[in-house]
């Protein structure tokens, strides 16, 4: 059974930092593909950051310089360094991995950050 469970989130000042992490199990983490996603009010879903296997990354381009995706293999856990954020990053922050199907999704870790 895959879990997904994302942790970190909260409420922050503009300019703060936060770090989420992810603890997966029931896959092979290591060869998976993981991924950030977030969630804002009346918005869709939005890739955040992306990780592959070989710890090859990408980012959204309203994250890139800000966000660091990375990845620990020997606790099977996915982490997301947010610095200087803003409040157009609050949102709900979701943790999901290949295939990116229902089951490979985390519930979400709520971001807040205030002016």
């Amino acid at each position: 059974q895959v879990q997904l469970v994302e942790s970190g989130g909260g409420l922050v000042q503009a300019g703060g930092s936060l770090r989420l992490s992810c603890a997966a199990s029931g896959f092979t983490f290591s060869r998976s593909a993981m991924g950030w996603y977030r969630q804002a009010p009346g918005n869709g879903r939005e890739l955040v950051a992306r990780i592959s296997s070989s710890d090859t990354t990408n980012y959204a381009d309203s994250v890139k310089g800000r966000f660091a995706i990375s990845r620990d293999n020997a606790k099977n856990t996915l982490y997301l360094q947010m610095n200087s954020l803003k409040p157009d990053d609050t949102a709900v922050y979701y943790c999901a991995a290949a295939p990116w199907s229902h089951d490979y999704w985390g519930q979400g870790t709520q971001v807040t950050v205030s002016s």
